[in-house]
């Protein structure tokens, strides 16, 4: 089989090694890929961008693509799906119907309501005033959703009134996030413990993934402002068996029954709930994703034994009903490092130092680095030394994103997997280069 990747991040290299595991893989192609995808074996980039349907539906005619996976949300909401299934193509992911569970944060809330599936308070707006007017009635802290697409930033908790209005501005008025801030959603903000509690389901049968929990914020301690995520680490003890039976019976089932009940077909994909475990041990649904995490499935497929693949394909036909998951009993645990200003503004082309030594493979731990914003360096137009990335050399990694490395350990316990982690991103460098010091925290202090 020929598979395709469709993605550049870190979720999308840990997808390409991982599928190049399975023996029914002859090739992996990843559009548009990162400095790491490449490098793996029966791995070859193409340069197409995640976001260009028709370029990558002629190259999947073209190369006879047995199977599309589809990494990130944006082609995913763009209706990908729907336009490789017209032209015949074998593709893995949601439709564009479904994937507005993602896409629009007020679908998502009015379908959390219509189901009666745990979910904060909320309510959508367009208008500035009546957003403030809301805010005012409704005091501090509260949460200012950017409805559309904002690539895991489109989130802020405000702690006081005067930030949750100055959030509204930045994104209506000011236009923060463009087209996906034409509307927001304010909604009641819930304390408690977050993990993402990931499925893959065919249309009617569920087959729930291993249990994750990611960190938003960008600072130690849950600071600063929120990212596409700065690590994640599996299996999540928060998660425990009762909780992951509540879920299933509260969140996921109601989920996949009122999607099946509402679109042709029902969802199929993998799907994705960002919960908050409040007190009590109530699961409430933050937003629905409608693809794997990132960074979640970097952990995820180092624990992940079964074929990736197989799976995939399972759940296209429908056969999902009696299959198992195999995963390793240990824990893996991922640093995420990032470019200096993350998540605003920041420098690209910097050269990365220490990728190989940051590796270890042996019978206790394995450390993998996953690539996201990264790229090879190319040489300058009749340039022999220095590449056209600053003073990077022809064919050296550099720095290309705000999410740079994802760096990954499975060992026995979560502590082990940690130090590796860490062990593993210190022999890593590179000019503004930066990462949280206490991933895994909530669960190490458990």
């Amino acid at each position: 089989m020929k598979i395709l990747i469709v993605g550049g991040g870190g979720r999308e290299h840990a997808l390409a090694w991982k599928a190049a595991q399975s023996e029914l893989i002859e090739a992996v192609y990843v559009a548009p890929g990162n400095a790491g995808s490449a490098a793996e074996p029966k791995a070859r980039n193409v340069d197409i961008a995640a976001e260009d349907i028709d370029a990558l539906k002629t190259f999947a005619l073209r190369e006879e693509i047995d199977l599309t996976i589809v990494g990130p949300e944006a082609p995913l909401v763009a209706g990908i799906v729907d336009d490789f299934e017209a032209a015949g193509l074998k593709v893995f992911g949601p439709n564009r119907a479904a994937a507005r569970l993602e896409g629009s944060k007020a679908f998502a809330k009015e379908f959390l309501k219509k189901h009666k599936i745990p979910t904060a308070a909320g309510k959508a707006f367009t208008e500035q005033s009546k957003a403030i007017e809301h805010i005012k009635k409704h005091g501090a802290p509260i949460v200012v959703k950017a409805d559309g697409l904002a690539a895991g930033k489109g989130v802020v908790v405000a702690k006081t009134v005067e930030q949750a209005i100055a959030a509204v501005g930045a994104i209506l008025e000011g236009g923060k996030f463009g087209a996906a801030g034409r509307r927001i959603v304010l909604e009641d903000c819930v304390s408690g413990e977050e993990a993402s509690f990931i499925c893959i389901v065919d249309g009617e049968t569920v087959l729930p993934m291993a249990s994750c929990q990611d960190h938003k914020a960008r600072d130690n301690g849950g600071k600063g402002p929120n990212t596409g995520g700065m690590g994640a680490y599996s299996p999540a003890p928060v998660v425990d068996a009762a909780l992951h039976e509540r879920v299933m019976r509260e969140v996921i089932r109601p989920t996949v029954a009122g999607l099946a009940a509402e679109l042709s077909g029902g969802y199929r994909g993998f799907l994705y709930a960002g919960l908050m475990i409040d007190k009590a041990g109530t699961p409430h649904v933050l937003e629905f994703n409608c693809r794997l995490g990132d960074p979640e499935t970097q952990p995820m497929m180092l624990r992940l034994r079964s074929d990736f693949v197989a799976l995939c394909l399972a759940a296209l036909d429908g056969e999902l009903a009696g299959q198992t998951l195999s995963w390793d009993p240990r824990a893996a645990l991922g640093v995420v490092m990032a470019a200096g200003g993350y998540p605003e503004a920041y420098k690209s082309g910097d050269t990365i130092h220490g990728l190989a030594a940051a590796e270890i493979d042996n019978k206790s731990k394995t450390v993998k680095v996953f690539h996201a914003g990264t790229a090879l360096a190319e040489p300058a137009e009749g340039a022999t030394g220095a590449g056209a990335e600053g003073d990077a050399a022809a064919g050296a990694v550099v720095t290309r994103g705000g999410r740079v490395l994802c760096v990954t350990a499975l060992a026995g316990d979560l502590e082990q997997a940690a130090a590796a982690a860490y062990a593993g991103a210190r022999k890593i460098s590179w000019e503004g280069a930066f990462y949280r010091t206490d991933i895994g925290h909530r669960a190490m202090n458990r």
